[in-house]
């Protein structure tokens, strides 16, 4: 994965399509898919373990995360779900100044997977200091809902991919516009 590890846009990103939501691939079924998943992007040392507690925590975060993201289309406040909150308050954070500027860092022990996912919440930070945060959306198309970084000048993109969502939603349209209408 290039660029994820650096980026903390491209990381969220990343992090959100664990899951395939059109066709149920979930890269986080399990305790230790996570700390798999966790450990590939340098959040955690390759021998940290996950527990079914870590994954409850990572699936709240993600799919509060999607919601979140879904909400940068438009003026519409996020209708975020309470498993977030709750995903928040077990990822213990401090403030600390020990670098070139303030950061979040997990009081957790470094190598576990709780530390990891705390980092990953840290990522929201870094990613709204970046300027990157509100252009990180979901896909419109309902059987989609992919995670992509809008980097359109107005910030206007809708689909992840015009050649793929973008198109089945106008084929839709355009269908509905020919379709005569019910007598």
């Amino acid at each position: 994965m290039t660029g994820a590890q650096h980026d903390p846009a491209l990381l969220l990103a990343d992090f959100v399509n664990t899951l395939n939501v059109e066709d149920g691939d979930d890269r986080l079924a399990t305790p230790a898919d996570v700390g798999g998943w966790l450990a590939e992007r340098g959040l955690v040392p390759a021998a940290a373990t996950a527990t079914t507690a870590d994954l409850r925590v990572a699936i709240a975060l993600r799919e509060g995360l999607r919601e979140a993201m879904s909400a940068h289309h438009g003026p519409r406040e996020a209708d975020l779900p309470e498993e977030l909150d709750d995903a928040f308050a077990a990822l213990h954070l401090r403030i600390t100044l020990a670098g070139a500027r303030p950061a979040l860092v997990p009081l957790d022990p470094p190598g576990t997977a709780a530390a990891g996912l705390a980092r990953l919440a840290a990522a929201i930070t870094d990613s709204v200091a970046a300027g990157t945060w509100s252009r990180l959306k979901v896909c419109q198309e309902d059987t989609c809902r992919w995670a992509f970084l809008d980097t359109s000048k107005n910030r206007s993109r809708s689909w992840c991919s015009m050649r793929v969502c973008g198109n089945r939603t106008k084929t839709r349209a355009y269908r509905a516009r020919r379709r005569p209408a019910a007598r």
